[in-house]
């Protein structure tokens, strides 16, 4: 895997949407079986584009997630490559059932998207603010379920999307996102990335999403403090990528995960129940601790919930003591 770590903690100035977007309208032109189903968002993640080339492929169901997911299935269906977007809340609990039951349940690969992922829903608030969007994607069978990073990141999930053989779903911020990766960078889903190791690591932090950003600070925090640790972007939750946690375990002998997403149920979770299984290992879980979203801006956010380097320095730092 060949991988372009740009890493500069810097701002993007592209919009990470248009990763997703663009990559659609890309697919729908070299594909004619490739479809688009949209909540009345086209226009928050600039799909609106997909509708005026491909105006037989590209749909606007309007405020019915429910609906929609049952247009999405019915596609699938006939043979089409179906992406569905909405924000992460909607495109999860208010669609799961038929998600589950006429997607899933009837062996039909639906793609969705969930923008706004955790606190970047930001000034939408709790109302809009997905948590626990992964988790319920995590337990439907054969399910894929991803959280990105950046703009380079989305691009290629979403392109991988189209050839994967059942529901998938992709959580991901619209902007105001840390450019990670640069061009050239190769992926593979269903492999974690490791971004930072040395022969003496003294732990491994397990991240994704807007979380590899603030991880590669902790690291380098820690190793002016003399700490070595190991970082991944584990940017596909399921499949787990198990090979790479069980062996970042028995090398260095401590895990700290850190997600924008509820720890009870999330990449967390999906790491310590490898762990228990195969190698049971010291763990701490930076997240959100079991509780709503509210409205703020994301900066607040992050800092409310925990979601910072600090946060992460300290978890390592206790994950340590702790072997």
């Amino acid at each position: 895997m060949k991988v372009n770590l740009i890493a500069k903690h810097e701002k993007d100035s592209r919009a990470c949407r248009d990763g997703m977007a663009l990559t659609v309208k890309a697919l729908m032109a070299e594909d004619p079986s490739v479809c688009y189903v949209d909540c009345d968002l086209m226009g928050c993640v600039n799909t609106k584009q997909l509708m005026e080339l491909y105006p037989d492929r590209a749909f606007e169901a309007g405020i019915a997630e429910g609906n929609a997911a049952g247009v999405a299935a019915g596609l699938a269906a006939t043979g089409k490559k179906v992406f569905f977007h909405s924000f992460g809340t909607f495109s999860s609990r208010r669609c799961y059932d038929q998600i589950y039951m006429s997607a899933a349940y009837a062996d039909l690969p639906v793609h969705v998207l969930g923008s706004d992922a955790g606190v970047s829903a930001a000034f939408n608030g709790g109302t809009h603010m997905p948590l626990e969007d992964a988790a319920m994607y995590m337990s439907i069978p054969q399910a894929v379920v991803f959280d990105v990073c950046d703009y380079d990141q989305l691009a290629y999930v979403t392109r991988a999307q189209a050839s994967i053989p059942a529901v998938t779903y992709t959580r991901f911020v619209r902007k105001n996102f840390k450019t990670i990766y640069g061009k050239g960078t190769k992926f593979r889903w269903g492999k974690g990335i490791v971004l930072h190791e040395s022969d003496n690591d003294q732990a491994t932090i397990i991240t994704s999403g807007i979380m590899v950003d603030e991880a590669l600070l902790a690291y380098e925090k820690l190793k002016k403090r003399g700490i070595n640790v190991r970082v991944v972007d584990m940017f596909t939750w399921k499949p787990l990528d198990e090979k790479l946690v069980i062996k970042c375990a028995e090398e260095t002998g401590a895990i700290v995960t850190a997600e924008n997403h509820n720890v009870t149920c999330g990449l967390g979770s999906a790491v310590a129940n490898c762990l228990a299984k195969s190698r049971p290992t010291v763990q701490e879980f930076v997240g959100v601790q079991d509780r709503f979203g509210q409205v703020g801006p994301q900066d607040f956010l992050m800092d409310e919930y925990g979601l910072r380097a600090a946060n992460i320095v300290a978890a390592v730092k206790k994950a340590i003591r702790r072997k």
